[in-house]
């Protein structure tokens, strides 16, 4: 056993509970490094002997033993010689019985050299310091009160009490005075810059048409000639470009036109890159101005989808990358949103990746929906000033297995990346996943699937619904594909590869058969069903090649242009040529005939013996 001295002075230790330091006063001055114990017994010792003894081993002399022990000598070997020279039998007997009898000399040795040894140390004496100090002075008082000091005593104090209240008033009084006065100057010049607001924005757009006079007459009276001469081919013709200094940064996330106003659209500005998120950019921007945003919102997290409502042309739906959901006000003059989500509120843990405006719920509130990330598909209704949530369905990997009997039921849900509702079936909608499925759900069936479709083999990222045929819908995927559906069925009516990552798909709003979509490798690719149903009509580069990627595409409504936008902020618009629209030229265009070209291309695709699920 080992024993080593220890001494310190004035240990402290800390109470976390009273957030102090506090110091020990007893202190252990004894510290034991080593100690084993033993069975072990000293061979001379009696203990040692009496074991021996029961082992049956007799008892282990020492060396002092060995060498007191007698030693039979030579005379007592020796035997009686007769005369003869003869032993006697009986002696040499006796002397092979005390041979036998004589034991071993060997010397028993210490093996284990062991030994105790201890020490005691000093032990320093406690120490005590205390401190006495004088008691605080304490003096007597007695009066007698009646009823006229204590009317005294509250008439003073209602006079203090009005006196402060005087000298406060005269405080807020003068702070208005200051604050009208401001109010007053900043009126008179607003009222100026306001009375020619109007006609500063009219002189900047003639301005901006002059300066772009070849691209307006180009947007105008445009037709590339040569599409008489190409049959089933098509081309694009730049337009403007809208860029801004603040979006340079950014990734053009999302783009969408004002359905009211065919000359505005909104780009969503922001970072698919989870390492390079700082901040977010909508920019609203208008063809009769294509120098400078009509209006610019900037936001905390990166802007990953914008939707505008389709009665309320102003009001601005925004998803973000933090999660977060916000509605923004076009008339507002802030740049704040009017509605804006939090974690109080529910709002998502992932990213937000699509939003979509429906119609007034049964209370007549104004709502929109979100999928994000995290399995999420969730109703927003705009209540008062704030945001309310309804989740509507959870999106699970494995939708068979019962919820109660899977305790991991919040590890197995799967990452939504974008949906779109039915045009005319309110409650149905499509759900496009990471893994490469698309899920066909109800708002009455929060628990289940209507449907799901093994659409790709990799996360889909566009899945938008026909805008006249009921049962189509396309999809697009990081796979390189593009999948004409008809939901009835499990396979694709058509299948596209685009030779590279498929970043958005949209349906032409004119034609049931025409849709565009764009690729990783700065193209845009347009097909017409009814004319090739094999090859795209028009297949263009509209950026620098290998450079820039294209991220999204929009068709407006009612000029023959699209816009797309790229990797870079920018935001391009293009002319389709005549052959990419012809639709709009045939006197024969209505709804029904629409209807009737896709299901006629639909019948030429599907086997009768394709069996629906």
């Amino acid at each position: 056993m080992l024993y080593c001295p220890i001494f310190f002075y004035e240990i402290r230790k800390i109470y976390t509970q009273e957030y102090s330091y506090k110091m020990k006063m007893g202190v252990d001055q004894l510290a034991v490094h080593f100690s084993m114990d033993g069975n072990m017994l000293h061979k001379d010792s009696d203990e040692a002997k009496r074991q021996l003894a029961r082992m049956g081993l007799g008892e282990s002399p020492s060396d002092q033993t060995l060498s007191e022990m007698e030693i039979p000598g030579e005379e007592e070997l020796e035997v009686e010689v007769g005369d003869g020279g003869e032993q006697e039998p009986e002696a040499e007997e006796s002397a092979k019985e005390v041979a036998v009898a004589k034991p071993p000399e060997a010397a028993l040795r210490n093996q284990f050299n062991f030994s105790e040894r201890a020490s005691q140390t000093f032990n320093n004496p406690y120490r005590e310091r205390g401190t006495s100090t004088e008691p605080p002075p304490r003096t007597n008082f007695s009066s007698t009160v009646n009823q006229w000091e204590i009317y005294d005593a509250y008439v003073e104090d209602l006079e203090r009490q009005e006196k402060l209240k005087e000298k406060k008033s005269r405080d807020k009084d003068e702070k208005d005075k200051k604050k009208a006065l401001a109010a007053a100057v900043e009126a008179a010049g607003t009222d100026e810059i306001n009375r020619i607001n109007k006609s500063v924005k009219i002189v900047e757009r003639m301005v901006n048409q002059n300066t772009h006079d070849e691209i307006a007459q180009d947007f105008k009276y445009w037709d590339d000639g040569s599409d008489e001469y190409k049959d089933g081919e098509g081309t694009l013709l730049p337009l403007w470009l809208f860029k801004s200094e603040k979006a340079k940064k950014f990734s053009v996330t999302s783009m969408l036109f004002n359905p009211k106003y065919d000359d505005m659209f909104a780009v969503g500005h922001g970072s698919y890159d989870f390492l390079k998120q700082n901040g977010g950019l909508v920019c609203v921007y208008s063809l009769k101005n294509p120098s400078f945003p009509e209006y610019i919102y900037n936001t905390d997290s990166g802007v990953m989808t914008i939707d505008f409502h389709p009665e309320h042309p102003y009001l601005m739906a925004v998803g973000f990358y933090d999660g977060a959901v916000a509605v923004y006000n076009l008339r507002d003059k802030t740049n704040s949103p009017a509605y804006l989500s939090s974690a109080k509120s529910g709002k998502h843990t992932d990213p937000v990746w699509q939003v979509y405006w429906q119609d007034n719920d049964l209370d007549n509130q104004l709502n929109f929906f979100s999928i994000s990330s995290d399995g999420r598909v969730t109703c927003w209704s705009l209540i008062k000033n704030e945001l309310q949530h309804t989740d509507i369905i959870l999106i699970r990997m494995n939708p068979e297995e019962d919820l109660e009997s899977n305790a991991n039921a919040n590890l197995d849900l799967a990452c939504g990346t974008c949906f779109d509702f039915h045009k005319t079936i309110d409650y149905l909608f499509l759900v496009g996943t990471e893994e490469g499925k698309i899920h066909k759900c109800s708002k009455h069936y929060s628990s289940k699937f209507l449907d799901s479709y093994n659409a790709h083999h990799m996360a889909v990222y566009a899945v938008r619904w026909n805008k006249y045929h009921p049962r189509v819908f396309a999809s697009c995927s990081a796979d390189w594909t593009v999948k004409i559906w008809d939901h009835n069925y499990s396979e694709p009516m058509f299948t596209f590869d685009l030779g590279n990552s498929v970043g958005d798909v949209v349906w032409s709003p004119y034609s049931a058969t025409v849709f565009a979509a764009v690729t990783d490798d700065g193209r845009v690719h347009i097909f017409d069903l009814s004319q090739n149903k094999y090859e795209p009509l028009c297949q263009q580069n509209v950026v620098q090649k290998k450079r820039t990627k294209v991220n999204h595409v929009s068709f407006n409504k009612n000029h023959p242009i699209l816009a797309i936008g790229d990797d870079k902020g920018n935001a391009l618009t293009l002319k389709l040529s005549p052959n990419l629209r012809k639709c709009l030229k045939d006197k024969s265009y209505s709804a029904e005939n629409e209807v009737a070209k896709m299901e006629k291309l639909l019948e030429l695709v599907r086997e009768p013996e394709h069996e629906t699920k």
